[in-house]
């Protein structure tokens, strides 16, 4: 399969763990094509915006995209563009233990993307600030139908706030009908008891569904119990594209040191091949990855002592 890959390092550390990633894509994909792509902080300080559309326009040509971290330029987040932009409704994010903590996770987080208080409409004077919550039929159902379509899934648990929420009973509510209809088993949970839950007893999650601010923090306390957010891949996904990133952020204090982690940003990779059906191919990275960590071949984060460049070679070797 012939594949034309968006590429962008974007800031600080991602310019030193998306390099291997697509040395990684070059040796299991046949003749990939990169579209590489200048965004960022860098661009934003030398002509003002982080993103032009332009770049959008260069990014949508491919057929899917490999992002570093970019560092947020106040009011104009790159991120938040490219998912409404290309309709990126959905976020993946797969939590797995690597004997690195006493704790075992085998979860995903099946978070919304384009709306609720993250949907952008907000109101700001001297006495009073309101974002609005939004919630739509129309995304909430091609949410669940998503991960209703997901492989290997044992029980979805929806996590909401409807006992407080108007807005979170018509999410469950809208969840747990299109779960039905695809006779998925499901559960639902409180998004408090959740974040309890899963610090006492996380080996019971399999897949958690819920909104867009739930999921992005509940995602930040999974990766804690695993070692850290170094470790953690994630998919931006809608109908037509797909980008896939490292869950960690750009991380300046640490940048061109050689200590940053490569292994959320490998996982990506993996993630992506697992996409565009290359199932076998993902599988190899995922040994790769479990190998080295085996082996202790890790970065500081993990207790180790190798560089970036190590454990991306050593991941490598074993693809090899």
């Amino acid at each position: 399969m012939h594949m034309r890959i968006a590429v962008a390092e974007g800031d600080g550390v991602g310019k030193e763990v998306i390099p291997p990633c697509v040395e990684i894509l070059t040796l299991l994909l046949n003749d990939p094509e990169f579209i590489h792509v200048d965004i960022g902080y860098a661009k934003w300080a030398r002509e003002g915006t982080p993103i032009t559309d332009a770049d959008i326009d260069l990014i949508a040509q491919a057929d899917c995209m490999l992002l570093g971290a970019v560092t947020s330029v106040q009011g104009s987040s790159v991120l938040v563009r490219l998912r409404k932009t290309l309709d990126l409704f959905v976020n993946l994010r797969p939590f797995r233990s690597y004997s690195l903590t006493p704790y075992e996770l085998n979860l995903t987080i099946i978070r919304e993307n384009l709306e609720g208080l993250y949907s952008g409409i907000e109101e700001l004077s001297d006495d009073i600030a309101v974002t609005q919550r939004v919630v739509t039929r129309a995304n909430v159902e091609r949410l669940a139908s998503f991960a209703s379509t997901l492989r290997n899934v044992k029980t979805v648990t929806i996590v909401h706030k409807a006992n407080v929420l108007k807005s979170d009973i018509f999410f469950r509510d809208v969840c747990v009908r299109v779960l039905q209809e695809h006779d998925v088993p499901y559960n639902e949970m409180y998004v408090d008891t959740a974040a309890y839950n899963l610090i006492r007893h996380p080996e019971t999650f399999d897949h958690i569904l819920t909104s867009n601010l739930f999921g992005d923090i509940l995602s930040d306390e999974a990766a804690a119990l695993i070692g850290g957010l170094g470790l953690c891949p994630s998919a931006n996904i809608g109908p037509k594209f797909a980008i896939f990133e490292p869950v960690h952020g750009s991380a300046p204090h640490i940048a061109g040191r050689g200590t940053a982690n490569p292994i959320g940003a490998i996982l990506s990779t993996t993630m992506l091949l697992e996409w565009a059906g290359e199932c076998e191919k993902a599988s190899l990275v995922d040994v790769s990855v479990k190998q080295t960590i085996s082996k202790g071949i890790t970065t500081r984060d993990l207790g180790g002592t190798s560089s970036t460049n190590e454990v991306a070679r050593e991941i490598i070797r074993n693809i090899r």
